[in-house]
C-alpha cells in the first residue's frame, strides 16, 4: 500500500514503491516548490488526472538519455539544418506547458491541469525549471519543459505543432547540457520515441545512485542562456 502524505510529511523509501502500478510511491501532500525539489532530489515525480489525488512515482526500471549519447539521425540532422528553426530558452515557459497540456491525436485528457502549470511556473521563478523552445517565423512549434538541480535534468513533456520539433529542442538541450557537464537526463517511463534518441532504462538504484552525486553538484540557477554550438 502507497503511504499517504501529510503536508509536513517526508517522502518513503523509493525502495517501498509498488510494483503494479510501478512505481507508485505516495499519495497526497502538495505541490509546494519544497516538496517537488525534495522528491526531485530523491528521484519521485507527481504524476495524476484532475480530479485525483496527488500521486508521487519511482518507477523501477528508470528511462534515462546521457547527454552525450543523444542520437540524431540523418533526416533529424537535415531538418535541424535546414529547418529554419531558432531555439530559445525560458522566454516562453507558461507557453510551452500549455501547449503540453492541449490534447492530443489517440489520446485522453492530459494531466497537465491548472494546478500543474502553476506549481512548475513557481519552480520556475525560483530558477529551476525551464523550457527549451523551436521557433520558426516568430512562432512557437514545439518545444519541450524539464527541472534542473545541481548537474541533473528531468524531462517532463514535450510538443511539436510541426514534425520533429520536439526533437529539435532535445537535441538543442542535450548539447548544451553535455557542455555543461550534466550527467543525465530523466525520462521517467519507458517510450519507443524516447528510446529512439538513444534513451535506454536502468534500474532504479543505479539511476538514484547517480542521482545522489548529480544533485550536489553546483546549480545553474534559471533563467538560462545556451552557448554549445547547433
Amino acid at each position: 500500500m502507497s503511504e499517504r502524505l501529510q503536508n509536513a510529511t517526508n517522502f518513503p523509501p523509493v525502495e517501498t514503491a509498488l510494483r503494479e502500478p510501478n512505481g507508485l510511491l505516495a499519495i497526497g501532500g502538495d505541490l509546494s516548490v519544497e516538496r517537488l525539489l525534495d522528491a526531485y532530489r530523491h528521484g519521485i515525480f507527481p504524476w495524476f488526472n484532475p480530479g485525483e489525488p496527488i500521486l508521487w512515482w519511482s518507477p523501477d526500471p528508470r528511462m534515462v538519455l546521457v547527454p552525450d549519447e543523444v542520437r540524431v539521425t540523418r533526416s533529424l540532422a537535415k531538418r535541424i539544418r535546414n529547418g529554419g528553426f531558432e531555439i530559445r530558452v525560458d522566454t516562453a515557459f507558461a507557453d510551452v506547458m500549455r501547449a503540453c497540456a492541449e490534447p492530443r491525436e489517440g489520446a485522453g485528457g492530459t494531466w497537465i491541469s491548472p494546478a500543474i502549470i502553476a506549481a512548475y511556473t513557481r519552480l520556475f521563478d525560483a530558477g529551476y525549471a525551464h523550457s527549451v523552445e523551436t521557433w520558426r517565423d516568430d512562432h512557437l512549434v514545439g518545444g519541450l519543459y524539464g527541472v534542473a538541480i545541481g548537474r541533473m535534468f528531468y524531462g517532463e513533456s514535450m510538443f511539436s505543432r510541426e514534425p520533429d520539433t520536439s526533437k529539435v529542442a532535445l537535441v538543442r538541450l542535450a548539447r548544451q547540457l553535455q557542455q555543461w557537464d550534466f550527467g543525465l537526463i530523466d525520462c521517467q517511463m519507458e517510450t519507443a520515441h524516447l528510446a529512439s534518441l538513444g534513451a535506454r532504462t536502468v534500474p532504479r538504484t543505479a539511476f538514484t545512485a547517480r542521482l545522489a552525486e548529480l544533485v550536489n553538484l553546483s546549480h545553474r540557477s534559471g533563467p538560462w542562456t545556451f552557448n554549445a554550438p547547433d
